[in-house]
């Protein structure tokens, strides 16, 4: 595998791929569509609900509660998560910041970007 050379970005860059890579994983996005529709849940409620194992959740759990996007609370062995609002609204800016760069709106009366076609 080689070696990223992340100096050469922005720190800007680097935080919006570390994030793309934290939700480039179908059961990540899976558990983040569970909990925004739940509102909370605890971890056995999504181990039924997408059928993963128990292990894996809580995996992808933890890669999502480090990247901040979800929060937990422990409740003796319960622990239940939640979207972190605060991230969550940080994270949609940088991801809007991105795809605001580019205008698909039609240029020289032409409805689609043929630049490279």
């Amino acid at each position: 595998m080689g070696i990223t050379k992340t100096d050469l970005f922005t720190e800007d860059q680097n935080q919006l791929a570390q994030l793309a890579k934290v939700l480039a994983h179908p059961a990540r996005i899976a558990i983040i569509q569970e909990v925004i529709k739940s509102q909370s849940c605890v971890n056995h409620f999504l181990v039924q609900e997408l059928g993963l194992a128990q292990a894996t959740i809580s995996q992808h759990l933890k890669e999502l509660k480090s990247a901040g996007i979800l929060c937990g609370s422990v409740e003796g062995k319960t622990i239940s998560y939640c979207i972190n609002a605060q991230s969550w609204e940080a994270i949609r800016k940088q991801f809007e910041q991105l795809f605001g760069q580019f205008s698909c709106s039609t240029t020289n009366n032409n409805p689609s970007n043929t630049c490279c076609s």
